[in-house]
């Protein structure tokens, strides 16, 4: 990412309750993924809530 964009992110982390609150649930899904991707194996239930998480995870980015 580059420096502009980060630093429009931080300003808007700072100043909308919105925006904040959209990105902090996208960083835990992210590190949710993250997990889930270092497991050699994903059960049944794992792998729903893998495909779960990436359809919000792409929805709250657009929300952003």
């Amino acid at each position: 990412m580059t420096d502009s964009l980060q630093d429009v992110k931080h300003h808007l982390m700072a100043t909308n309750e919105q925006f904040a609150q959209l990105a902090t649930e996208h960083q835990s899904y992210k590190e949710r993924l993250h997990d889930l991707a270092g497991k050699p194996f994903l059960t049944d239930q794992e792998q729903l809530e893998e495909v779960q998480m990436k359809k919000k995870k792409l929805h709250l980015k657009d929300q952003m």
